[in-house]
């Protein structure tokens, strides 16, 4: 096992800021809890929150979960409006495309290593 000084094992290393400090990276998605997920819906599906904040409570629904919706997930929870469909499902896809691309940097950084 290689080490890199400064960095446990179980960690990634982060990239440094302005000022040499590290940066402090995201909670990756999939570790989200449920409250996350909603300062997430609140943020991104703002319009939609008072609608449908608590079908996803009621659901238990975590990161891990929400990244893993399809849209006939969504209809099942009691989404059926097709605009608000629509608009939700497309910042799921958002979300889940970013955490695949931070999935591969972190791939791309630790065998740089």
């Amino acid at each position: 096992m290689t080490m890199t000084l400064g960095v446990d094992a179980g960690q990634t290393p982060k990239s440094k800021g302005k000022q040499g400090k590290p940066i402090a990276r995201p909670k990756p998605c999939y570790l989200w809890t449920t409250a996350d997920v909603q300062k997430w819906f609140k943020r991104h599906c703002s319009e939609y929150f008072h609608l449908y904040s608590h079908l996803l409570i009621i659901n238990d629904i975590t990161g891990k979960a929400l990244v893993r919706m399809s849209e006939g997930t969504l209809i099942r929870l009691g989404i059926n409006h097709p605009e608000h469909l629509e608009a939700i499902w497309r910042e799921i896809l958002k979300l889940r495309l970013k955490a695949d691309i931070q999935e591969m940097k972190e791939i791309e950084m630790s065998s740089s290593f």
